[in-house]
């Protein structure tokens, strides 16, 4: 089991939550993945879409819970946003090219993950998206394996 490393940002309105993903954006590689999980209007697509606009991604992102997957592949690197909300079986994963994307070209943001808990990757950056106070987010980062845990530590240094 690889070990984890944990940062906790404070955005106390949305255009701190937009340079949150903002400053993450250019650190990300290929085969990055990151997972988004908070409750219904967290923040979760919100942060994808900064994440895409930063990497030059020219179309529009909006959430992908009835088709599950959305291929953004005309930015620096192609992006691969998930949301599991809807699917009900882990098994699912398989058809809507789940592991063939997480190992891919691009970064990976993957919503809802928490939903299968044994189907996550070896390596991957963790986002609680907590709606905190008075609109503000409470965002705890979780790096899980090497890889994560450098872009965690680029992206807090970034911030600084």
């Amino acid at each position: 089991m690889n070990k984890s490393t944990e940062h906790i940002f404070i955005a106390s309105d949305e255009a701190q939550t937009e340079h949150l993903a903002a400053a993450l954006a250019p650190l990300l590689q290929p085969g990055d993945v990151v997972l988004l999980d908070g409750g219904l209007g967290a923040g979760k697509t919100r942060f994808v879409q900064v994440v895409a606009r930063v990497l030059d991604v020219s179309q529009p992102v909006t959430s992908p819970t009835f088709n599950i997957q959305s291929i953004y592949d005309d930015g620096r690197l192609p992006l691969y946003h998930f949301d599991l909300y809807r699917l009900e079986d882990p098994a699912n994963l398989d058809d809507v090219g789940y592991w063939e994307a997480l190992e891919g070209e691009g970064a990976s943001f993957v919503e809802w993950a928490h939903k299968f808990p044994d189907n996550l990757p070896d390596d991957y950056l963790a986002l609680d998206i907590a709606v905190a106070y008075n609109a503000s987010r409470r965002i705890t980062a979780r790096a899980v394996g090497m890889r994560p845990e450098a872009l965690l530590e680029d992206w807090s240094n970034a911030l600084a």
